[in-house]
């Protein structure tokens, strides 16, 4: 079995995770200038409303990420990992400069809500791929013994889109007026994202296909299908419940948290922007560090980490933002809360990728994780958002807490995937070269 260098599979690694970045860059810019464009395109008077309108689109946005998680994860079981990478940099490439060009409100009437719910539609399809392909291209490449370190970079470069996102707001607030930024400012991120993406395309047609992979080639008939998939209910569920709790608080301190910042706190627009880059650079800068320590403890330390810390803190963090009338205190409860998600971020993409063998590996991370964002993550800012509307808004922080719990007792009855991984069942594997009917056994001392 063909295995790369070092070199090699750093290169690797660097290039599929910078087009990661511009993934999750395209689709970050929309949560961060929300507040810039909500009014372009739904027009009401109340910014509570306006950003309830923009929420809502984001939250569509999330709908399509099952369908982008079974198709893409499909495309990439059967056709390969750097194949599906480059399909779907490509879509979320075509849906930013679209956005940078569609017509407001006040030009097409209820046209412009509608085309842009359809680019963000398109967007999400595309990224609701990417997570599963990254993880599981992410977890192949690495080496054994330091696949959570390795596979922490999924995150390390999702939320570097992110602080990308928030640098060019930064720039942006410095160099134009905020009625500049809500007349055209707005779209000057997603032009960069569009011409990001393609310098990342170039990029990932140059990368090596894993060696996984290219062991199971000859393995057609059931690389990618639902029916092999249906053999795994257990991985399945567990996916899903990993997935609930961290994915609700992940959105509520990535996204919700500068809405709540501007819009409950009454802080400034710029100083929120920069509270919010501060906290999540070092929340970035964290998740090697927690992907390192999973690899010599384990994995489920961390995620009690997470389960236990968002189940008991989420209120009294929340509760604090309200009591501490300080731009000190703000950073640091929200880091806080950020570094008690780490135990979930760092290592989410490994511990599915451990779960699933390497002929339904994308679809079996992506499929289960993508209905659970859509229908959990996506709808963060709107739940948050409505119940501030109707008057009850520390609901919201009960909510996250209960999510948290939920998630806890999954992480309680799971096994640690670093001892059972169908990763290293997969990487020991023989090429498969031998006559039909020989079955090699995966070794039993994991």
């Amino acid at each position: 079995m063909q295995r790369y260098s070092q070199k090699r599979i750093t290169s690797n690694i660097i290039k599929g995770s910078l087009g990661n970045i511009i993934e999750w860059f395209d689709w970050y810019i929309y949560a961060s200038f929300a507040i810039y464009f909500a009014g372009s395109f739904f027009p009401d008077g109340d910014q509570t409303v306006e950003l309830l309108s923009a929420a809502a689109i984001f939250a569509v946005g999330f709908l399509m990420r099952p369908f982008g998680s079974f198709i893409m994860g499909k495309y990439a079981d059967k056709r390969g990992r750097r194949a599906a990478l480059t399909l779907s940099v490509s879509i979320i490439a075509t849906g930013s400069l679209l956005i940078a060009l569609i017509p407001t409100y006040r030009t097409i009437g209820v046209f412009a809500p509608l085309l842009l719910v359809c680019i963000r539609l398109v967007q999400g399809l595309s990224l609701g791929g990417e997570y599963g392909i990254s993880a599981t291209y992410l977890s192949e490449m690495a080496t054994a013994g330091r696949r959570g370190y390795y596979a922490s970079f999924q995150y390390v470069t999702l939320i570097s889109g992110q602080l990308i996102a928030l640098i060019v707001q930064i720039i942006l607030q410095a160099m134009l007026s905020d009625v500049q930024l809500r007349a055209f400012g707005w779209r000057i991120p997603f032009a960069i994202g569009a011409v990001g993406a393609v310098i990342v395309l170039y990029l990932r047609l140059s990368m090596d296909e894993t060696t996984q992979f290219k062991t199971t080639e000859k393995t057609k008939a059931k690389r990618g299908s639902l029916r092999e998939l249906a053999k795994y209910p257990n991985q399945v569920l567990t996916v899903i419940g990993l997935t609930f709790g961290g994915t609700i608080a992940f959105y509520t301190y990535t996204t919700y948290m500068q809405k709540y910042m501007i819009n409950s706190l009454g802080l400034a627009p710029k100083l929120v922007t920069i509270i919010n880059f501060m906290a999540l650079l070092i929340f970035m800068a964290a998740q090697p560090l927690f992907g390192h320590i999973s690899d010599k403890i384990g994995r489920k330390p961390l995620l009690y980490w997470f389960g236990i810390g968002g189940t008991i803190l989420t209120l009294p963090i929340f509760l604090g933002l309200k009591s501490f009338d300080s731009p000190i205190a703000s950073f640091l409860l929200m880091l806080s809360g950020l570094l008690i998600v780490s135990g979930y971020t760092s290592i989410n993409a490994i511990v599915k990728a451990e779960l699933f063998p390497t002929e339904i590996r994308a679809l079996g991370v992506g499929f289960p994780y993508g209905l659970t964002v859509a229908i959990f993550g996506g709808s963060v800012e709107y739940i948050a958002l409505w119940l501030k509307h109707i008057g009850h808004e520390d609901w919201f922080f009960y909510y996250v807490s209960a999510a948290a719990f939920v998630s806890f007792l999954v992480y309680a009855r799971m096994l640690e995937t670093s001892k059972h991984s169908k990763l290293e069942e997969s990487s020991v594997a023989v090429e498969p070269e031998q006559p039909q009917g020989h079955t090699v056994s995966a070794p039993k001392d994991h």
